[in-house]
């Protein structure tokens, strides 16, 4: 695992240099500008009052061994006072003004991300866990939040070292000089320390994701834990990520810990020699006493900001690991590549043709191999087959979903590659194996298809599966809630308000990846009656697991090892006794209305048997 953690960065993670970073961040700063050049001024101006502090006291000083007025000490005093009350102010306006304009920029750079994570294509999720790029969209935002408020300070100190090093070679060269050749171990140390904090905060922001993944994925499947009484269990897998991120923080503690220790120890180390060397200047008549003090007063000033800025490097650290992984996910690319950008036909006849298709997973696995097939506007296709044999594939080619290797599908004649994602998705009904329902009411959820469909559109729709009767074993109707993510509602219940989503769509193509839950017979009646009214509208594509669904569609594809092996309708595939006919008897004979009515007769018959034999 090594002292710094083994925890491997994402496939789209990049290593971006400092400079690179912090210029990117200007231009989100940019937006802002006058604001910036407020927040500026107040740090010039709290740096050059932070400077005339030491010089009003040397003044003091020198009044004092002057025997000087006492009306010159209390204006001294005076003016002591009021450069720290105007230094107060200054810092107050200048945290209030810096306060607003990080937020808005973390706010920008968090929204940047998140429309990043919306856009990338179904194929980044399969190889990228959610959990972690929610990471990257919050804990990762939030550490920058924290960072760009210390780099105000930053500022603010580089003005302060460069103005006290003014004062300091004023007041005395040759002590000034020696300091100053001093300063090349400082920042020795300070970039073999950045190199270290650079690593152990990228580790530790990784750690965290994975955490965040395990929260969850843990929360989400509570249910199957809970039936499988595995609650320990995935309690031993968050102990697991917990303690390795614990571990790895700890090293990151260290690392970090050892900054201001490190650069206090050596300034003691050279404040000693400044004062040995000036001690004998002194001896030696070189400089005055006087000089001498207010030389080390001032060398105490300029340290601390000298030990500051090497100590602010190792956080300004974790803030640039944060923000290059945030750029890493809105700089990742999607595998999916439109070779133009026009909308899509308008209106869409839903023509498709797959010519010669040649797609692969990224394992290099070939589902489909030369695969050709043409569909007619307004026809409906069911495809079966085993499972890999292509089905899901042909779907999501069809939704452009993922990327293709080798040749055509053609929409309306044009190739699909050539059009406006979102204006030809637009166009296309997409209902899912596993329906998927946001938080709200079910007339909300119908209208996510249509945001601009009315009341009485969504309504009308409703009442025209089963007259509406579905809606009466819900306690409110349209507007019954549907609990996180459908969870109020049977799978059933689930599967006919995401088709009737598409009805209140009316897409040109519609594409449904049949559940395989078991439902009851009344609700299976509902949404074949909702699944008929689609394929009257639309040109269909339906993996279909249900036998009513395989009738009902014109036409019937069996694939094979991603080919067609036979195609037609159900009376003329099962008098060719070939594959599908396998498929039938295997999946879906026991759905037929025969085998249910032989299935009854023949318990009927042992029953009588049995009564016969007491």
């Amino acid at each position: 695992m090594g002292i710094f953690g083994g925890l491997q960065a994402e496939q789209y993670d990049r290593q971006y240099d400092d400079g690179y970073l912090l210029r990117r961040l200007g231009d989100y700063l940019a937006k802002h500008r006058r604001r910036v050049l407020i927040i500026a001024s107040m740090v010039i101006l709290y740096a050059v009052l932070g400077s005339v502090i030491p010089v009003v006291i040397s003044a003091g000083v020198d009044a004092l061994s002057t025997s000087a007025p006492e009306s010159t000490l209390w204006i001294i005093i005076g003016a002591l006072f009021a450069v720290g009350i105007i230094d107060y102010g200054i810092y107050w306006v200048r945290r209030r003004m810096t306060a607003r304009v990080v937020a808005e920029v973390v706010s920008d750079l968090r929204k940047a991300a998140f429309a990043a994570a919306i856009e990338r294509d179904l194929s980044f999720y399969d190889e990228n866990k959610s959990g972690k790029i929610v990471s990257r969209i919050t804990s990762d935002t939030q550490e920058l939040n924290n960072v760009l408020v210390i780099g105000t300070d930053l500022i603010s100190q580089v003005l302060d070292f460069l103005l006290l090093f003014v004062v300091l070679l004023t007041r005395e060269w040759r002590l000034t000089l020696i300091l100053a050749g001093a300063m090349p171990i400082v920042f020795g140390l300070t970039i073999l320390l950045r190199h270290f904090a650079r690593i152990v905060t990228r580790q530790g922001t990784r750690a965290m994701a994975a955490v965040n993944d395990n929260i969850q994925e843990s929360v989400s499947g509570i249910s199957v834990a809970k039936n499988y009484r595995q609650e320990a269990g995935i309690y031993r897998d968050f102990t697991r990520v917990n303690t390795q991120s614990y571990n790895i923080n700890i090293r990151r503690g260290f690392v970090l810990a050892t900054v201001f220790p490190t650069l206090n120890a050596v300034s003691g180390i050279i404040i000693g020699m400044l004062l040995y060397i000036g001690g004998t200047y002194v001896i030696a008549g070189v400089i005055g006493a006087g000089a001498w003090y207010l030389f080390i007063q001032g060398v105490d000033r300029f340290w601390f900001p000298v030990i500051n800025l090497s100590g602010f490097w190792s956080q300004l650290q974790a803030g640039l690991s944060a923000v290059e992984r945030i750029f890493a996910l809105v700089d990742a690319e999607n595998t999916i590549k439109q070779t133009a950008d026009r909308p899509a036909p308008e209106p869409m006849h839903g023509e498709i043709e797959f010519k010669d298709v040649i797609f692969e997973y990224s394992n290099g696995e070939r589902v489909l191999d030369h695969f050709s097939l043409h569909i007619q506007p307004g026809e409906s296709i069911a495809f079966v087959g085993h499972t890999g044999a292509g089905k899901s594939t042909i779907a999501k080619a069809v939704a452009r979903f993922y990327e293709f290797q080798g040749g055509q599908v053609l929409i309306d004649g044009q190739d699909i590659r050539s059009f406006n994602l979102q204006s030809y998705r637009s166009k296309l009904g997409i209902v899912p194996q596993q329906p998927f329902l946001f938080s709200g009411t079910i007339r909300e959820n119908i209208r996510y298809a249509r945001p601009s469909a009315t009341d009485a559109e969504i309504e009308e729709i409703a009442n025209s599966v089963g007259h509406g009767e579905w809606l009466e074993t819900l306690p409110e109707g349209l507007d019954s809630d549907v609990g996180e993510r459908g969870a109020r509602l049977s799978m059933g219940q689930r599967q006919l308000v995401s088709l009737l989503r598409v009805l209140v769509q009316k897409p040109a193509i519609f594409i449904l990846d049949e559940a395989t839950a078991s439902i009851d017979p009344f609700t299976e009646t509902q949404i074949q009656e909702a699944l008929d009214l689609i394929l009257k509208r639309s040109t269909s594509i339906l993996i279909a697991h249900r036998l009513s669904t395989v009738r009902s569609a014109d036409r019937i594809i069996v694939l094979k090892n991603g080919g067609i092996i036979e195609q037609g309708n159900h009376e003329q595939l099962m008098r060719g006794h070939g594959h599908y006919a396998e498929l039938y008897n295997t999946y879906f004979r026991h759905q037929s209305l025969d085998y249910v009515e032989n299935a009854r007769k023949y318990a009927d018959t042992q029953e009588m048997e049995r009564a016969g034999s007491v």
